[in-house]
């Protein structure tokens, strides 16, 4: 075998990460997690909401990827019959990071208006959250009722952590540290024998 075909052999025997970004601060984790997932030879593909852009750009992932970064549901990149089938296709684990209370609530209501929202419904793989919010609204009512509904639902959480959120505050609602996550993904990928 040469070198092209053992290169080969070895990006299709990698598992598929999709890494949904939404809007939260924390965004800026993701770019780290996003990191330590290519470097432990993951393929990594994001999807991020039109709020994640507000706190980080697309082309930091492309970079870290390598892979174009996807954002529309109706501009199609690579999958002429729809950005959420052909991704969730190919996809091992679908990790959410950071998972703000909206996306939370728009899963857990069954809701898709967005590219990230409808990859999650159309997903077959597991699906792993990394909440962060402040947290007053960690301890809403209504934010736990979907975190249950959610986890009823099959989905994993890692995290919140707590301590020192950038609204100033200290409590639970952190994102997961990125190396957490790893963690979290590496076990969730062993058990399910990828």
């Amino acid at each position: 075998m040469n070198q092209a075909e053992s290169t080969i052999k070895q990006v299709a025997q990698r598992p598929e990460i999709l890494l949904g970004v939404s809007g939260g601060v924390a965004a800026y984790k993701a770019a780290d997690l996003c990191s330590q997932l290519v470097q432990s030879g993951y393929g990594v593909t994001v999807v991020m909401t039109k709020s994640a852009e507000q706190f980080i750009g697309p082309t930091t992932f492309q970079a870290l990827t390598g892979r174009p970064v996807y954002r529309e549901m109706f501009s199609p990149q690579e999958h002429f019959i729809g950005e959420h089938i052909g991704l969730a296709r190919r996809a091992d684990l679908l990790v959410i990071a950071p998972a703000t209370a909206n996306v939370m609530g728009r899963l857990a209501h069954g809701l898709a208006d967005d590219l990230l929202t409808t990859l999650a419904l159309a997903v077959t793989c597991p699906v792993l959250l990394a909440p962060a919010m402040n947290n007053e609204m960690w301890s809403k009512p209504s934010v736990q009722r979907n975190v249950k509904q959610l986890t009823e639902d099959g989905i994993e959480f890692v995290g919140p952590g707590s301590g020192w959120l950038s609204c100033g505050n200290i409590g639970p609602g952190r994102m997961a540290e990125p190396n957490q996550i790893l963690e979290a993904i590496q076990k969730r990928l062993c058990t399910s024998g990828q």
